[in-house]
């Protein structure tokens, strides 16, 4: 008798121990761990998709790329906008490999990504969220996770890049400063600075932004843009903008709808063709 108060709870146990062992037995179809694949000795960074279509696997039946085609010039900046569920973010997922097109092939430098090691891809650029992961460790800790093993001069100086150096000087100790569970201890700019050092510690390629200032207050947009100016110079860079103050100085604003490419062109052209931005 005195078990039968605890049966809904071992229910609800069973069920979520039946998901749990789900999830653990899964095979994903992008295996980070497989060896294979080749490498292309000097990554100039040229981005181009070939009639991606694409649909989420948990929203077989939602499209959210359709017939994309859509090229980025090593060295180039292109901004990407539109409205909600148009597919910007996915573009970003897409190239990193986070998920494979349904149809279609992403290509860099004229490779076909999916023939391309996947870790060795990923080392090859550099992502900033829109919201920054953080970890309970020092400041210096999370910046390393960019490039473990580099020097302290190296971690300095990407800080510097990221426009982060002066404020964490000023903190009491400095690059050993604790910033708690997820960056709790730092305001968002801060941690949206670390998190452009980091990136910029793989000395990546190509720079994938996604949303980085969109969660910032009108000051700290100002700092952390400053700081992905600089960090975009010389690399190829794809930017999902939130603001127009984010894509302006763009080499090339493309603008989405509906998983297609509707119109393109610079900021400029865009506002005088009474363009969707």
């Amino acid at each position: 008798m005195s078990a039968l108060p605890n049966v809904p709870f071992i229910s609800e146990a069973k069920a979520a121990t039946s998901r749990m062992f789900e999830m653990i037995n899964r095979v994903p179809r992008i295996d980070i761990n497989k060896t294979k694949g080749k490498t292309i000795p000097s990554v100039r960074g040229d981005i181009e998709f070939r009639n991606v279509d694409f649909s989420y696997p948990s929203r077989p039946d939602t499209p959210i790329l359709q017939g994309l085609n859509l090229r980025v010039k090593a060295g180039r900046t292109v901004g990407l906008v539109g409205g909600s569920g148009s597919g910007k973010s996915t573009v970003i997922s897409l190239i990193e490999r986070f998920y494979d097109p349904v149809n279609g092939d992403i290509l860099l430098d004229g490779h076909r990504i999916k023939g391309l090691n996947l870790k060795w891809l990923r080392s090859q650029m550099g992502l900033v969220n829109q919201e920054p992961v953080l970890f309970a460790t020092s400041i210096k800790e999370n910046i390393l996770f960019g490039n473990e093993g580099v020097s302290n001069e190296l971690v300095e100086l990407v800080a510097k890049r990221a426009n982060a150096h002066d404020f964490i000087v000023k903190l009491p100790e400095s690059y050993e400063t604790q910033v708690g569970q997820f960056g709790i201890q730092l305001s968002g700019g801060q941690k949206q600075r670390i998190a452009i050092a980091r990136a910029l510690l793989k000395e990546p390629k190509i720079l994938l932004l996604d949303e980085a200032t969109s969660a910032l207050d009108s000051e700290s947009e100002r700092v952390v843009q400053e700081a992905l100016d600089h960090a975009s110079v010389g690399r190829t860079t794809i930017i999902v903008a939130h603001r127009l103050t984010t894509i302006r100085k763009a080499d090339k604003i493309v603008v989405l709808r509906s998983g297609k490419v509707i119109e393109s062109g610079l900021h400029e052209e865009l506002m005088q063709n009474n363009g969707m931005v």
